[in-house]
């Protein structure tokens, strides 16, 4: 069965994954023999199956390397955002119960700041050099032995969301209970439908602790493509990178596509990106527009899901679907859709209520029974908090998110259209739409905006960024205000922190956060 370990055998000085910036390969070999020694490690420091260990760096060669080796080690991986700050990333590894705590120097600051505020019972090593508090990883792996551990046994990872609305929470999925090795069942059905073979070169423009760059990474790897992997996401070296390396598959966030459709015409036609075959995406909505505008660029190669780090159902779409049901993130993958009303009666198609899967996978949010009740509903069925409908071929077209929703004098208005037809305007980079305090509706709506020009911003830009939304949308879904901003907080994973604007907004008041 293919796995990382038949490549290290049948092809070892091939480049399981090379680093986009700098052009360092790991080849199988190396992968094969560091991921052992790796695994070797966590066992004399007594880490047994099912234990827990963090990872907290930047995308670098060593990150890879060390979840394949708590893979082979049987344990629970958690990769932490390296953009969070000292409490946050001490309340995870409290939280996940991390025995070992692996960082780069490359974050050296953020680390020194952990020494003194993590548990001493847990280990603390560093990749790239050190600083007092940390031993070096690859120092003390360098003397382990380069064959398998003898118990070797498949682990997996353990991810705590983004904490778009509050503190992150742990989502505890099944262990996998297989050897090492072993192909999951989702992992085949995804190898056979995206094609992944030996001549599979794949683009991975986003960071390595989020769920999904993670999951396509290791996905290449059993199925024995080579992975690029952009150390940062940049829009025009993403194009560098695809035409250098011949990218067949590739995976990114609306974001990215937003910011590839902003660069100059002459520059998105510079490179040759025909080798590409297959474009994912999902992690937020995608503006109708926008999406077209890729298919224009890049051809019918879409495919969009709509799915968790719970994996407690997905979707499915690819380009040609889409464009009979424009909007659309699919019908269901695994599991079957309910669309539920807030006493769970099931919905008629073209009625909008919280999206609800049965019937394929479990999860709880570890250590947070309440959490985990929340998320399902009386039926035996679960939700990701995402508001949606069916149409009548049931195909799912997603709304908002139920904490962003806006009650303005009574009435529920879903930021998400009205942020999907601002981002259209030339002059917007990056937009965001919250309800903020009114003293006689409650609420009303607000556009954050990010302009393309910073000199752009003032009054002028925003009446007619208003008269624009006007233009397509009924004027209760439209801001009353705009405000203006260099940058606006999202994570790297393209996420938008909503929270963090709502807060400057609700401060001191009754708030909806």
């Amino acid at each position: 069965m293919s796995n990382p370990r038949t490549h290290a055998q049948t092809r070892p000085d091939q480049p399981a994954y090379i680093m986009g910036k700098s052009g360092e390969a790991v080849t199988w070999l190396q992968l094969e023999e560091q991921a052992n020694r790796g695994a070797h490690f966590f066992r004399d420091i007594g880490l047994q199956v099912k234990d827990k260990i963090a990872i907290m760096m930047e995308n670098n060669e060593h990150f890879l390397e060390i979840a394949h080796a708590a893979i082979r080690a049987g344990l629970f991986y958690t990769p932490i955002s390296s953009h969070l700050v000292a409490s946050e990333i001490e309340y995870i590894v409290k939280n996940c119960e991390a025995s070992l705590f692996i960082t780069s120097y490359a974050k050296k600051e953020i680390a020194a700041e952990l020494i003194d505020i993590l548990p001493d019972d847990v280990t603390k090593v560093m990749t790239g050099g050190t600083i007092d508090g940390y031993d070096s990883y690859e120092d003390t792996i360098s003397k382990y032995p380069v064959d398998p551990i003898p118990d070797e046994t498949t682990g997996r990872d353990m991810l705590y969301s983004s904490g778009t609305t509050g503190l992150p929470k742990g989502i505890l999925t099944p262990f996998p209970n297989q050897e090492y090795g072993e192909q999951s069942d989702t992992m085949k059905q995804f190898i056979q439908l995206f094609g992944v073979d030996e001549n599979t070169v794949y683009i991975s423009p986003a960071p390595l602790y989020h769920a999904a760059p993670l999951a396509y990474c290791n996905l290449v790897a059993y199925g024995g493509g080579t992975s690029i992997i952009m150390e940062n996401f940049d829009a025009l070296e993403a194009l560098k990178l695809i035409e250098k390396y011949k990218v067949t598959h590739s995976q990114w966030v609306p974001t990215m596509f937003i910011r590839m459709l902003k660069l100059p015409e002459e520059d998105r036609k510079r490179y040759d990106l025909s080798s590409l075959k297959f474009a994912v995406h999902a992690a937020a909505p995608i503006p109708v527009p926008v999406k077209e505008q890729m298919i224009d660029w890049w051809g019918p190669i879409f495919i969009e899901y709509y799915s968790g780090t719970e994996q407690n159902g997905s979707t499915l779409i690819f380009t040609d679907d889409w464009l009979k049901h424009k909007g659309s993130v699919g019908r269901a993958a695994m599991g079957q859709i309910h669309i539920l009303d807030e006493e769970d009666n099931i919905l008629p198609p073209g009625e909008p209520g919280t999206v609800y899967f049965s019937g394929a996978g479990t999860f709880e949010y570890y250590k947070d029974p309440d959490k985990t009740s929340k998320s399902r509903n009386s039926k035996g069925g679960s939700t990701l908090g995402d508001i949606g409908y069916l149409d009548e071929e049931g195909y799912l077209y997603l709304t908002d998110r139920k904490t962003n929703m806006i009650i303005s004098g009574g009435v529920n208005i879903y930021p998400q259209e009205t942020e999907n037809h601002l981002i259209t305007h030339p002059k917007v980079m990056d937009v965001a739409v919250l309800g903020v305090p009114h003293e006689e509706f409650g609420e009303e709506v607000k556009a954050v905006v990010q302009p393309v020009e910073v000199s752009n911003a003032g009054p002028e830009l925003e009446q007619e960024l208003i008269a624009f939304c006007k233009s397509k949308l009924s004027g209760f879904k439209c801001p009353r205000s705009i405000d203006f901003v260099d940058e606006l907080p999202r994570t790297p994973t393209g996420k938008l922190l909503k929270r963090l604007l709502k807060e400057k907004y609700w401060e001191g008041k009754e708030s909806k956060i």
